[in-house]
């Protein structure tokens, strides 16, 4: 059934201009959930939501891939979503991030600054002026530095 789903809404995002991030089908406080998550360059709107929403609801309603009744859900993925994949981290680019690690590298477990390149090897930060090239492996989570 996601895979159907999943289908369904990569081609609507596309088609949008959009970028399909992630699907959930919940079940909370009695009620069957579809939680959609949408991103694209420079962040996603509510009117992109709304955008996805509507043409989403249409074709779900005509393809019916899902047996119950449940409510339709699209956001954006938050800004506390880890970056996992290089989508995530392609649309990331130059924005400021914090990475925690698995084990110390260079003895820090935890680095902060401007994503300015990342490969399958390596993602590399911009610290105070200068380029630090973290290995992959050593990474746990990728996160966007929230400031306020």
């Amino acid at each position: 059934m996601l895979n159907i789903v999943g289908k369904i809404s990569n081609d609507i995002a596309e088609k949008l201009g959009y970028e399909l991030v992630d699907i959930e089908y919940v079940k909370e406080f009695g009620n069957y959930f579809l939680k959609i998550y949408v991103d694209k360059v420079g962040g996603i709107t509510l009117d992109d939501c709304q955008k996805v929403s509507e043409e989403l609801s249409t074709k779900l309603d005509e393809k019916d891939p899902i047996p119950e009744e449940y409510y339709l859900e699209v956001s954006s993925p938050g800004l506390d979503r880890p970056l996992k994949t290089d989508k995530d981290l392609k649309r990331n680019l130059e924005r400021d991030v914090e990475l925690k690690l698995y084990k110390p590298f260079e003895n820090k477990k935890m680095y902060e600054g401007e994503l300015k390149n990342y490969s399958k090897d390596k993602i590399t930060l911009k610290q105070n002026g200068n380029l630090v090239d973290i290995p992959r492996e050593y990474i746990s989570i990728i996160k966007l530095s929230i400031k306020f």
